[in-house]
């Protein structure tokens, strides 16, 4: 009676052990601090091509006082940019590139084209 019990606690053990393993070994580790930034131009119906720059917090943890440079001129800088948080900017006309940088270190350079 007692080796039926035991046998089935080693065996779910396991079970649980391999469930684990597999978890970790097949489930992305995301970096805390991480930033993507999109430039990309869109057809916007009666408008024509307008270019917009997409920066997205793609860490696990929030991103503090992330600021859009063009070059020439800036977007006022956020607080704060939450984890999947993503946000649209439009640069101005004749910007060429962007420069995304924030007080974890992080910083991203991306040229604008406004072709499509």
């Amino acid at each position: 009676m007692v080796k039926p019990i035991v046998y089935g606690a080693i065996g779910g053990g396991a079970a649980v052990v391999v469930a684990v393993i597999v978890l970790f070994a097949f489930h992305p580790a995301s970096e805390q601090y991480a930033l993507t930034v999109e430039p990309r131009t869109e057809m916007v119906m009666g408008v024509g091509n307008v270019v917009r720059v997409y920066v997205q917090n793609t860490g696990s943890s929030p991103l503090t006082n992330v600021k859009i440079d063009y070059g020439t001129s800036s977007e006022p800088a956020l607080p704060i940019l939450n984890p999947g948080e993503k946000q649209m900017f439009s640069p101005p006309a004749g910007s060429k590139m962007v420069t995304v940088t924030d007080d974890q270190g992080i910083t991203v350079m991306k040229p604008i084209t406004d072709s499509m």
